[in-house]
């Protein structure tokens, strides 16, 4: 970007003057924006021209893999272009300048190319299911973009409000008899039919002028269809006009201005647009390349010379074309003056004359008395000797290299038949030759590349734009974990060590000491390691580099790993793991689940099994017996135990450690600031809600109909991974096996916290999908609620068998009931069941298991893409209407089909009433068609809208990508070309195994849901520790008068010193008995000027003496110690 500001620097153009043109180009193809041509007519007038192209990012792709439209209602190939235009001035003067935008892109339907493998042309297809889905939201966006309808503009008498924002779509397609592009043209008038037939759209029109390029040229000739092209553009051109104005270099003169001012703190100066461009030209061939660039560059031409008139640079070759005579004034019309110019009357004579303003001088002659956009009139030999052609040639340059590079990024290759470009040159005829061998040639790379190379390109267009990451970059985290152990984490007690190292012990917690080699001196039976970290944090993992001398077994074979806030208390989180015989310098990462309690461990797992014989069955589809561990924000002290491979024979080797985990942002929650503000606001809710998965509220995130509009959670398949997600304040990378709440979005600046908003709700079998709060609110404890739902299924007695299905709506219960998986395995005990019994992993065969895990984790994918993809779609349009049923459509228990007018009835079976089901009367009013079969079907025989992104998943529009797969059998292609798949879709055309997969996924979210809350919930009970339970005003502002008293008092005490046992960075060492209605004990270590100033921390009356050690003393201060 400073390389761009520079250019257009030295050709005279205000610095900030770029931020007009260049806006929204960031982190897009702008390589157009470096030519920058100098424009001379004749010596008199100097005037410089930039071609800028912003290329959509919301369809980015290669060639046959980003064809047409797609579900972000974009189409491949889609770029936005300008023409600006300026006259530099002195420093200090004021810089007119105008513009012109169009657009140029493939045709906004739904069609594809199969790609042959012989040299036959590809295969155009359309897409047989609501082909011109989206149509209508893509004309919307442009209208809304290039809409100056109501655009104040006080630029004069002759400014008319306009009714209308007319869209004229240039199609250059080949329309004759048995060509292939023939059916696209057939299309495209359809779906403007369909458009004007929606009335969606009605200030805009959408015009369809069809004109076949090669066609024209092979019967016409290159002049002829130039010629023609011209007429074409003549009226749609001049009625859309273009935006002009002055740059200001000095805000003192916005009241001078007549228009609309822009400014910002950017920049020193302002804009002052007089006039706006009110409408779009779109530019369309097959692929939006080669004869796409040739017309454009015709349409734009004509636009460049009126330009040019209208800024007072002539391009006329005879100045005394067109205005020698100033009776000819073409019908009474009357140029307007330039920027700077005014005209009076002479007193004596009654003579007119013009005064420069720019220049302080006057001259008899009208500047430019030229009737507006005079060579659209003209034919090519008319244009061609009445204009000077350097300036031309110069544009030609700029559409060539533009060209070449818009062919490059989308083919792989530069463009062809741009021989026409040049045809205002001498030499016209020798490039003709060279041109036809460099468009065999250029023919020959694109087959090649589109059929090879593109697949791989287009991943790196995707992760260039940060797209599709959890499809390309599963496994990486976008925010990694912090180390609090480096820098300001120390070992608390010391280590023998047999050569003394510069540095102590801290060289084993340093990440510069990589090939550091600690001996113990001695044998021994254990080696312990107390770390206090630099700041509080949860752990989430432990970092060792594999380090050792010759014999490999010197390095410990297991390591038992201790946390917890305080030197007493420790708890234990990993205990016996096994540390691999490696090569030294090998990283080996263990994860640490958190501190799990012993009666879960006795309850959950294989001692819940009542035959110990029984082996544990594989996890394929989610873990049934996860064990929750801990999450403790406060975790200060890490203890490491190092277990030798033979016990007292050889002495120990260590390496360096590190401590990865996640911290709160301490530093802006004292402040109030940032994410800081943000997280106390949103952890509050737990301080009246324990259970966020049974709130009383009306807004159901797995609910189309819900009435309030939510951004969806981010799911992650770690609790470590989740957490950063909550925290961190960037996107997070989402896990392939969680699958995001696909409902209703709408675009807006991210919050980086917006999306802790969401919590699980109860459905109920009501048509809105809500629950009332005294239902949720019930008085019979959610274990009680859980066996009624079991009992509903097994029947009272509990002895039939339950399926596949109803195991899974058991689990849906029980994680909608917040309960943990040792807490289920509990109640199940209580009344005499095993829990392995309804272990969904156990009651399907491992084959079929293998199969659905894998439909599943594709499922996910294309559901995290429709998330992803209904985000972008909003840009530019606001809210997007979503479908009635949701991305699952899961049935609770007890729901059944009412039969009525619904066909399908895959849902039959007999209702049995349950605390938590209602009758599916109301859930079934509803009823819509099935978009396989066409028969009528209500709410509970739906299959979600997951399974017809399944459906669309086999569909032709994959198969005839690349006409390969890629190693993993998954066709590799943009997943959003998937999606133009809609309506309903019913359980009876749906197999099995889709269905098992929308369940399955379903019960993927609610576990990962249930991660979310519980890091809420420790988040809570952290910043409770810290800040105590006044929540309504838990910190001052620093903006706030007795915080602004309370931080010069601070400076008073410190004296320029710093306090270096502030929380987070000092603590305890030992935990201190406080008083019931005391403030939190660590709130004594809070910043001075934050907290309120009317809370103390008591101890309790019985304690005879109090005794603190803090980990790190330099200078404490203790206030409010009662």
């Amino acid at each position: 970007m400073n390389r761009i500001r520079s250019l257009f620097g030295m050709r005279g153009f205000p610095r900030r003057l770029l931020m007009l043109a260049c806006q929204g180009i960031v982190s897009r193809s702008c390589r157009g924006l470096q030519n920058v041509e100098v424009l001379e007519a004749q010596g008199q007038l100097e005037g410089i021209v930039a071609l800028t192209a912003r290329r959509s990012r919301l369809h980015p792709g290669t060639r046959y893999l980003a064809r047409g439209l797609n579900s972000c209602f974009s189409t491949g190939n889609e770029v936005e272009c300008e023409q600006l235009v300026w006259v530099p001035k002195r420093a200090g003067q004021s810089v007119p300048f105008n513009r012109y935008v169009w657009r140029r892109g493939t045709i906004p339907i739904w069609w594809g190319a199969e790609l042959k493998i012989t040299a036959a042309e590809a295969e155009i297809y359309v897409s047989d299911c609501d082909p011109y889905k989206g149509s209508v939201e893509y004309y919307e966006r442009l209208s809304k973009r290039y809409d100056a309808r109501n655009i104040d503009i006080r630029a004069g008498e002759n400014s008319n409000r306009k009714a209308l924002v007319p869209i004229v779509c240039i199609n250059l397609l080949r329309n004759g008899e048995g060509k292939s592009e023939s059916l696209l043209v057939q299309h495209f008038e359809e779906s403007i039919n369909f458009i004007r037939s929606t009335g969606k759209l009605p200030y805009t029109r959408v015009h369809l002028k069809n004109y076949d390029w090669h066609a024209s040229i092979k019967l016409k000739g290159e002049q002829l269809t130039i010629e023609g092209l011209w007429k074409l553009l003549t009226a749609p051109t001049v009625s859309i006009g273009i935006s002009e104005g002055d740059y200001l270099p000095s805000r003192q003169r916005i009241n001078d201005c007549r228009g609309e001012v822009i400014y910002n703190d950017d920049f020193e100066g302002a804009f002052c647009l007089r006039t706006h461009q009110n409408g779009i030209v779109r530019f369309n061939c097959a692929d939006s390349l080669d004869r796409t660039n040739a017309a454009s560059f015709f349409g734009c031409l004509q636009v460049f010379t009126e330009q040019c008139r209208r800024l007072g640079i002539s391009l006329d070759s005879d100045l005394a074309f067109g205005y020698q005579s100033m009776n000819n004034n073409y019908g009474g019309y009357t140029a307007p003056l330039p920027p700077g110019w005014e005209k009076r009357s002479d007193a004596v004579t009654g003579k007119t004359y013009y005064i420069d303003h720019n220049t302080r001088t006057t001259t008899w002659m009208h500047p430019c008395p030229d009737k507006p956009w005079k060579r659209f009139d003209m034919t090519f030999e008319e244009f061609k000797r009445s204009t000077i052609l350097s300036p031309v040639s110069q544009l030609a340059d700029l559409f060539l290299l533009a060209g070449d590079i818009h062919a490059t990024l989308y083919t792989g290759s530069k463009a062809m038949h741009s021989q026409i470009l040049s045809i205002f040159n001498e030499d016209t005829g020798k490039f003709k030759q060279f041109s036809a061998a460099q468009n065999v040639k250029i023919t020959l790379q694109r087959r090649y590349k589109n059929a090879v190379v593109d697949s791989s390109r287009q991943k790196q267009l995707e992760m260039f734009l940060g797209m599709r990451l959890f499809k390309h970059l599963p496994s990486i985290s976008l925010q990694p974990l912090h180390v609090p152990s480096r820098q300001s984490g120390f070992v608390l007690k010391p280590i023998a060590n047999l050569f003394p190292i510069s540095g102590g012990e801290a060289s084993l917690l340093s990440f510069k000491r990589k090939g550091l080699v600690w001996i113990c001196p001695q044998p021994a039976d254990v080696v312990e390691i107390f770390i206090y970290l630099g700041e509080p944090c949860h752990v989430c993992q432990l970092l060792l580099t594999i380090s050792h001398g010759a014999d490999d077994s010197t390095y410990p074979s297991t390591v038992d790993v201790r946390t917890g806030r305080h030197l007493d208390g420790l708890k234990l989180v990993l205990e016996g793991a096994s540390i691999p015989q490696c090569a030294s310098g090998t990283n080996l990462l263990i994860p640490l689940p958190g501190a799990i309690s012993a009666e879960d461990m006795a309850i959950t797992g294989a001692n819940s099994r009542r035959h110990s014989q029984d082996a544990s069955p594989l996890s394929l589809l989610y873990d049934f017996e996860e064990l929750e561990g801990e999450w403790d924000f406060l975790t200060r002290v890490v203890a490491l135990t190092f277990y030798p491979t033979v016990s007292g024979r050889k002495p120990l080797t260590l390496g360096e450690i590190e401590i990865l985990g996640v911290s709160l942002p301490w530093s802006d929650v004292f402040t109030n600031e940032g994410p800081g503000t943000r997280l106390v606001e949103h952890v509050k809710k737990f301080q009246e809600e324990l259970n966020p998965f049974l709130s009383g509220s009306d807004t159901n995130p797995f609910n189309p109909s819900s009435a309030e509009e939510v951004s969806p959670p981010k799911q992650g398949g770690t609790s470590a991974d989740l957490f950063i997600d909550l925290l961190s304040g960037e996107d997070p990378l989402a896990h392939p096996l969680a699958q995001p709440v696909t409902e209703n979005v709408v675009y807006q600046e991210s919050d980086p916290l917006d999306f802790l908003d969401l919590s699980v709700k109860n459905h109920s079998a009501g048509s809105d999908g809500k629950v009332s709060s005294d239902n949720a609110r019930h008085s019979d404890s959610s274990a009680e609620q859980y066996l009624k739902c079991l009992k509903t299924l097994a029947v009272p007695s509990l002895q039939r068998k339950i399926n596949f299905i109803e195991a899974m709506k058991l689990e849906i219960e029980r994680l909608k009931l917040n309960l943990s998986s040792a807490e289920r395995d509990r109640a199940l005990l209580s009344v005499g069941m095993d829990p392995a019994t309804i272990n969904p992993n156990t009651l399907l065969d491992e084959a079929y298991m293998g199969r659905l895990s894998k439909v599943a984790s594709n499922l996910a994918l294309l559901g995290e893409a429709s998330l992803e993809d209904k985000l972008v779609a909003a840009i530019g349009l606001g809210t997007v209407d979503d479908n009635p049923i949701d991305f699952w459509n899961i049935i609770r228990i007890g729901e059944t089909c009412s039969a009525g007018k619904c066909e399908v009835r895959a849902e039959i079976k007999k209702a049995v009433h349950s605390s938590n089901t209602m009758s599916s009367a109301v859930a079934s009013e509803a009823v819509f068609l099935c978009s396989q079969c066409e028969r009528k079907v209500c709410r509970v025989c739906c299959a979600g809208r997951g399974a017809l992104l399944l459906v669309g998943y086999n569909s032709r529009e994959v198969m005839n990508y690349n006409g390969a797969s890629s190693q993993s059998g998954q066709v590799d292609l943009p997943v959003n070309r998937l999606l133009a798949w809609d309506g309903i879709i019913c359980k009876r055309c749906c197999q099995d195994i889709v269905l098992h997969s929308l369940i399955l996924d379903y019960v993927r979210v609610l576990v990962s849901l249930r991660r979310t809350e519980r890091v809420e919930k420790a988040a809570y009970n952290a910043l409770k520790q810290i800040i105590g339970s006044c929540w309504d005003c838990p910190l001052e502002k620093n903006g706030a008068s007795d915080s602004e008293s309370a931080g010069k008092a601070v400076q008073l005490l410190l004296n320029g010193y710093e306090s270096l046992a502030e929380f987070p960075f000092g603590s305890f060492l030992h935990p201190v008995e406080t008083a019931a209605d005391s403030a939190p004990f660590l709130s004594l270590l809070a910043p001075l000027n934050s907290g309120s100033r009317l809370s103390y921390w008591k101890a309790p009356s019985s304690a005879p003496l109090l005794n603190l050690e803090l980990s790190l003393v330099v200078f404490v201060m203790l206030v409010g110690l009662y």
